[in-house]
C-alpha cells in the first residue's frame, strides 16, 4: 500500500462570500472553491486538474491508472500532495514505460475539469469484459432515494458534480468535484488502492454520460451505469460495445434505460 504524505492542511471545499440578491439585500453564500492541481508522475509533470480538492491523493493515482500511465498499485511507493504549490505527485519504483510518447497523443475532450486525454486512455479498451449485471426497478428506485442524502456540498454551494460507487441500494463511495471526470477518477482510484472488484458495483453520478465517462466505468470493471443527466451518441455506442447497461434521467421515480433493458426486473411496474 502506497504512502500518503500532505505537506499542508486539508483544502477547503467551499468559502463564504458575500451576494447581493434581487431586492439588493447583502446575503453570505458558500461557493464551491476551485484550484489547480498539478500531477506528476515520477516527478514528470503530466497534467493540471482544476479540482474541489477533495480526495487529492486518490484523484491523482485513478486519473493516472485511468489514463494508462500506471496499472499496479503494489509498484507505487506513494503519493505526495503539496496544496501549497498545488501538486500532487505519485513515485514508483520504476521508470514508466513509453512515458514520453504517451504525454505527446493528447486529445481534448468534453470533460469538465479536465480537458485532455492521452493516447494510452484507450489502450486495453476492446480487451474490457464485463460481467452481465441483474438489477431491479425497485432497486433503482431506493439507490436514488439513499443518494438523496448525498451532493452536501453541491446542496450548500451548486457549481459540483457527484459520483458514487454503490452496492444494491448501498453507497459505499461518494465524492463531489469541480468535474465529474475528476469525481469518477477518484472513485476509481479508491477501488485501485483496495484492489476492489467493480463486478457487482453501480457508478452513480450527476453529469453526463459521454464516452470518456462509459469508458472510465469500464475500466473499473462496473456494469451498470446510472446518471441523473444525458448521454452522447458516442458514449451511447460505447456502453454498447462494452456491455454496460446505461441508465439515464434518473431522479426520483423516473429513469430512461439506453442499453441493457433485458438486465433489469421491472417489479414496479402498474397492472
Amino acid at each position: 500500500m502506497p504512502q500518503f504524505s500532505r505537506t499542508d492542511t486539508d483544502a477547503p471545499l467551499t468559502k463564504t462570500v458575500v451576494a447581493i440578491d434581487a431586492t439588493g439585500q447583502r446575503l453570505e453564500k458558500q461557493i464551491a472553491c476551485e484550484r489547480p492541481l498539478t500531477l506528476y508522475l515520477n516527478w514528470q509533470p503530466i497534467v493540471t486538474l482544476m479540482t474541489l480538492g477533495a480526495r487529492p491523493e486518490k484523484l491523482a493515482l485513478g486519473y493516472l491508472k485511468n489514463q494508462g500511465f500506471i496499472s499496479d498499485v503494489e509498484k507505487v511507493e506513494s503519493v505526495i500532495v503539496d496544496w501549497s504549490v498545488n501538486s500532487a505527485a505519485v513515485i514508483t519504483g520504476e521508470s514508466i514505460e513509453g512515458l514520453q510518447e504517451k504525454l505527446s497523443e493528447k486529445t481534448v475532450t468534453s470533460g469538465c475539469g479536465q480537458g485532455s486525454v492521452f493516447g494510452s486512455f484507450m489502450a486495453d479498451v476492446d480487451n474490457i469484459r464485463l460481467p452481465v449485471p441483474s438489477l431491479k426497478q425497485s432497486t433503482i428506485y431506493g439507490l436514488l432515494k439513499n443518494l438523496g442524502e448525498y451532493n452536501e456540498t453541491y446542496k450548500n454551494a451548486g457549481a459540483v458534480h457527484g459520483c458514487g460507487v454503490c452496492q444494491q441500494t448501498e453507497i459505499l463511495s461518494f465524492v463531489e468535484d469541480i468535474g465529474r471526470h475528476n469525481a469518477v477518477d477518484t472513485l476509481a482510484g479508491e477501488l485501485f488502492l483496495k484492489r476492489q472488484s467493480g463486478d457487482n458495483l453501480i457508478f452513480y453520478t450527476t453529469g453526463r454520460l459521454t464516452s470518456e465517462m462509459v469508458i472510465k466505468v469500464a475500466k473499473m470493471g462496473i456494469p451498470v451505469l446510472v446518471s441523473r443527466s444525458g448521454i452522447t451518441e458516442m458514449g451511447l455506442e460505447l456502453a454498447q460495445k462494452l456491455g454496460i447497461t446505461l441508465v439515464s434521467r434518473a431522479k426520483g421515480r423516473h429513469f430512461l434505460v439506453y442499453n441493457g433493458a433485458e438486465t433489469i426486473e421491472f417489479d414496479e411496474v402498474p397492472a
